[in-house]
């Protein structure tokens, strides 16, 4: 192989894949390079037929070896990958973890933050959607899994939902879900795996199949390596709330509420619960606060108190329970919300915006639990 040979297959290999951010060389994804006086020829395998993400690769690995002093021309030819090299790739992706197990055990060091609340309407998937984008927009590599099977919400707020209704689709690699990417958060929701036309329907399933469905979702979706995980749970006690609890139990718990004590109230018991399976509560949301008009004084629709109340209820002596943040009404926030765009990214400087991006910055820098985990060290 020539220097140019190697050039073009050094530019080529450094590509990114869009969908499972690592990049061509680590994918095994580069079949060929062979220059012929200033034409590069260059041959690379997808991972399936159909992939979504082909027509910018392709274009990304056409651009990457243009740019190599000594290349005029550029001939690409794109294959697909065979089934054992897709599953030599899915091999590597887990990274020697057997399929079908829960990357996010005692040993993960990703931080998995549960999102609930006591009953719905309380905007729990909208602070959810927010604080994930807020803490990717951190620098954190960010996943999302809406647990909220009955009522999804979170493929909407992220605007992988089109003008038509059809939800972003996963890509499948054989036994290996990728999950779309909105505002460089990885999500999933069983809202993507509803066949076309049937986005609206409802998801009629009773506690064995939710259990599978978040089982699945935490087995056989490829995150990669998260610093942050979240799940918007479904609001109440019920099926989907035990689950996580026996799937993760050690994950943390951030409780949604509105300042309207029938809110509070109930909130409370939903962080009990994540406390019987064994999870911490981080802190309290208190959502739909009071606003400040433009004439300076105050509207509290929901009354006030309620965040202050649930986090004094869980706090215990040595174990106090904080309210992370105030999230004030907000027109931006529910507008942008129906558009698809996160109140963070289109208005970040609107109260509501702002509120969430303290509260992504407190459980940033909230130190991580290590109790259980395995660390790896060895005596000297």
């Amino acid at each position: 192989m020539t220097a140019l040979d190697e050039a073009v297959r050094s530019a080529v290999g450094a590509v990114v894949d869009p969908e499972l951010r690592r990049t061509l060389d680590d994918l095994g994804m580069v079949r060929e390079v062979q220059v012929d006086g200033a034409t590069a020829r260059v041959g690379i395998l997808l991972t399936i037929v159909g992939c979504p993400a082909a027509d910018r690769i392709a274009r990304d690995v056409t651009d990457a070896a243009s740019r190599v002093a000594g290349i005029g021309e550029v001939d690409l030819e794109v294959g697909v990958m065979s089934r054992e090299q897709r599953e030599a790739l899915t091999e590597r992706l887990r990274g020697g973890r057997a399929a079908r197990t829960i990357p996010f055990g005692p040993d993960s060091l990703t931080r998995v933050i549960a999102v609930t609340s006591g009953k719905g309407g309380v905007g729990k998937s909208t602070v959810t959607a927010n604080l994930a984008v807020a803490l990717a927009a951190r620098g954190l590599s960010v996943g999302l899994v809406d647990a909220d099977v009955h009522g999804f919400s979170i493929p909407g707020l992220l605007g992988l939902v089109d003008a038509e209704g059809r939800t972003a689709k996963p890509t499948r690699i054989d036994d290996l879900i990728v999950p779309p990417i909105a505002y460089d958060v990885k999500t999933v929701s069983i809202g993507m795996f509803l066949r076309e036309g049937e986005e609206r329907s409802a998801v009629a399933w009773r506690g064995p199949m939710l259990h599978r469905t978040v089982q699945q979702f935490l087995t056989d979706v490829f995150f990669g390596d998260l610093d942050v995980l979240l799940l918007d749970m479904p609001p109440g006690t019920g099926d989907v709330a035990i689950s996580v609890g026996q799937l993760l139990p050690r994950a943390e718990v951030v409780v949604v509420t509105t300042p309207q004590a029938a809110a509070s109230d109930v909130a409370i018991r939903s962080a009990l619960v994540a406390r019987q399976t064994g999870q911490r509560v981080a802190g309290v949301v208190e959502n739909m606060a009071a606003m400040t008009l433009p004439d300076g004084s105050t509207l509290d629709l929901f009354g006030a108190g309620g965040g202050a109340s649930v986090a004094a209820a869980l706090s215990s002596e040595g174990d106090e329970v904080p309210v992370l943040a105030s999230v004030p009404l907000s027109p931006a926030l529910r507008q942008d919300a129906d558009a698809g765009i996160p109140v963070v990214i289109a208005h970040p400087d609107d109260p509501a915006a702002v509120a969430i991006a303290t509260l992504a910055g407190r459980l940033a820098a909230q130190p991580r639990g290590l109790a259980g985990r395995a660390l790896p060290m060895r005596p000297a």
